[in-house]
Parts: C-alpha cells; sequence; structure tokens
C-alpha cells in the first residue's frame, strides 16, 4: 500500500478505516485541527493540504493568530476546545464558528447574551466530566438535562456533547456513556476523541474528532 504523503494525510485515513469498520460513513466525521501553541507557519501548511477545521483552546491566543490566516484563506471554521471565561463570551462569539466547552449555567447567560448583542448563534457542545474528575471542566452528567433546557431557554444552539475522558485508562467505556446520554437528550453530534484514542471514538459515535500532536507534532 501506498504510504500517506502528510500527517494529515495519514490522519484521514485512520478516521475513515475506523468509520468503515463502524459501518459508518468517513464524511460524517468532522477532524477538528487542534492548533492551539502553534504559530501561523505551521498552520498554514495544513491549509495548504485542504484542511479547513481548527481548534483553539484560548480565546487571546486565537486573536492573535487567526485573523489574518481567516481573511487569507475565507472558508475556513473556527472551534473553541478550551474552557471559556463568562466574560470572554463576547470575544469568542465574535471570533469562533462553534464552542466546545458549554459547562456551566453562568456560561449559557454569557453566551446568551453575547449571541443575542452579535446577532450570531454559534452552535455549542455541552462539555461533560464523563469520568467525574475534580481537576477537570464539564458538568456533571447528572446537571446534562438541567443545562441542556438552561441553554435552550436562553436560545444558546446545543449541537451536541463533548468530552475528554481520564487519561491512562481505557476511553471506549466513557465514549460509549456520552453516546448514550446524547441519544437519550436527542442530541446527534459528539465532540470526542484526540490523538491518542479517535479511531476508538470515530468506532463509537464521533462525529467530531480533535487531533493536535498527530498533526502537528509535540511541542516541548
Amino acid at each position: 500500500m501506498e504510504q500517506p504523503a502528510t500527517p494529515l494525510e495519514a490522519v484521514r485515513d485512520r478516521i475513515a478505516q475506523a468509520a468503515r469498520i463502524a459501518g459508518r460513513d468517513p464524511a460524517a466525521v468532522q477532524l477538528i485541527a487542534i492548533s492551539k501553541t502553534h504559530p501561523a507557519d505551521a498552520i498554514t501548511p495544513l491549509i495548504d493540504q485542504g484542511q479547513r477545521v481548527f481548534g483553539e483552546n484560548r480565546v487571546q491566543e486565537a486573536q492573535s493568530k487567526w485573523p489574518a490566516l481567516l481573511e487569507a484563506t475565507p472558508g475556513l471554521s473556527l472551534h473553541l476546545v478550551g474552557q471559556l471565561q463568562s466574560n470572554k463570551a463576547d470575544d469568542a462569539v465574535a471570533l469562533f464558528d462553534c464552542i466546545h466547552s458549554l459547562d456551566r449555567p453562568s456560561l449559557v447567560t454569557a453566551l446568551g447574551k453575547a449571541m443575542d448583542k452579535a446577532g450570531r448563534q454559534v452552535p455549542c457542545f455541552l462539555q461533560v466530566n464523563i469520568g467525574a474528575e475534580e481537576q477537570k471542566g464539564g458538568c456533571a452528567i447528572t446537571e446534562v438535562p438541567t443545562l441542556l433546557a438552561l441553554a435552550r431557554d436562553a436560545q444558546v444552539p446545543v449541537a451536541g456533547l463533548m468530552c475528554v475522558p481520564p487519561a491512562g485508562i481505557e476511553a471506549a467505556p466513557f465514549f460509549a456513556l456520552l453516546a448514550k446520554i446524547a441519544a437519550d437528550q436527542g442530541l446527534a453530534q459528539l465532540s470526542m476523541g484526540m490523538s491518542d484514542d479517535f479511531e476508538t471514538a470515530v468506532m463509537l459515535g464521533a462525529t467530531h474528532v480533535r487531533v493536535g500532536s498527530a498533526l502537528f507534532g509535540t511541542r516541548g
């Protein structure tokens, strides 16, 4: 078999293979290239290779490098995958096309006001603390229905659920649990899976995978 020419091709091939194994259409899985901490000159080659969806962890970092990239290449989509402070809601709504870290009532309120003020609806994923880890963001599993209802009341569009499973143990049970919670709530989209486990996530229903180091390499 011909070897993939680039890390991007390799990741896309792995996504497609995992989707086919699960009987899914590979086109149903969106690859988000996580470009946090990487400068514009590291991002441009992926854009040149056809990647159009990117993810950042921090609003301020994204503001410093993405306006020029977005202007240079129309049609790019920028996702916020890191924790969002309520006082940054206006900036996030202005810059990002999707927010993956909606995890508390105060942020629902802030985003609802920001979207209303901007006249712009930005799809959000509810982040679920799927492993009940104290150090991680995300709402408790039991809080999902309440947070979802609050978001709907505030006219904040919820696309689906997002999670980051505990490190160092098998991710599959956590992905399966997130998929069940989403199905129970009538949500179709799942943001789950990163460089170490995105194939497992795809086989368990991920619609969005967040891949950084497999595309960009690791940074010291």
